[in-house]
């Protein structure tokens, strides 16, 4: 067999085009073809780039079925949980839920691209999930914005939530007091609140619906049924929300 034919044949066989059993060769006719095939791919090195391009492309494709197939499933707690902040448009076409941390670096990041895209828009419904993994002071930071939203509702807690997006310091309970003191929050109320069972329920709740979505790290958006992983640009964020109005 020559170099030319052999990693055309090695194709084939692979695809099922011939019904060749390498099982049935002699070893002698074994060795023969694992040479042609090795000269094959030395005299053109370039086809294991192109073959490793073609694996990660349909390593990327299940991907992204498994995420659609994963967001269709755990749909109703992703969109309607009944403790999660919902802002933007309530009523928006698209609804985009973020997974975050306030001590995440790349959520930061994300947060003025985020807001830059819900203030352009105005028909996206955006829910925050609280998903706290970096650690005890993003625990604390995040019992502190559910505490007070139970104890002083939405606007407050989105307030907050803002502040804490763009704060940059040490998150302590001495932060936090401040950050209570500058909204005029009873502090107490809210330091008591945090140690709730029903804030650590909706934590708990965040971290099994993470864990459903295969979701280890922050920021994470799930986009109607679409799920994109780690930081994204306003644009690209804007392009997602086109592709998927049809636009």
């Amino acid at each position: 067999m020559s170099a030319r034919l052999a990693l055309p044949l090695c194709l084939a066989l692979s695809t099922g085009a011939y019904a060749l059993d390498l099982d049935a060769m002699t070893d002698a006719e074994r060795a023969a073809f694992q040479a042609e095939v090795r000269a094959y791919i030395l005299e053109n090195p370039e086809v294991i780039r192109e073959a490793i391009g073609v694996l990660q492309q349909r390593e990327q494709e299940q991907q992204i079925a498994n995420d659609v197939a994963l967001a269709r499933a755990n749909a109703d707690a992703l969109f309607n949980d009944g403790h999660s902040f919902v802002g933007g448009n309530p009523d928006g076409d698209i609804t985009i839920v973020e997974f975050m941390d306030y001590r995440c670096g790349f959520c930061k990041r994300a947060f003025p691209e985020t807001q830059s895209v819900l203030n352009s828009d105005g028909n996206i419904r955006y829910i925050i999930k609280e998903f706290p993994i970096l650690g005890e002071a993003s625990v604390l930071a995040s019992r502190y914005a559910i505490a007070t939203q139970l104890v002083a509702g939405d606007d407050v807690y989105e307030e907050v939530h803002n502040t804490l997006m763009e704060f940059q310091g040490d998150i302590t309970a001495q932060a936090l007091s401040r950050l209570s003191e500058s909204y005029d929050l009873d502090h107490d109320v809210i330091t008591a609140m945090m140690s709730d069972d029903q804030v650590t329920e909706i934590i708990t709740k965040n971290r099994a619906l993470a864990q459903q979505l295969q979701i280890t790290g922050t920021p994470t958006f799930v986009v109607q049924d679409q799920m994109l992983r780690g930081f994204l640009p306003a644009d690209e964020m804007r392009q997602v929300v086109a592709e998927l109005r049809g636009e």
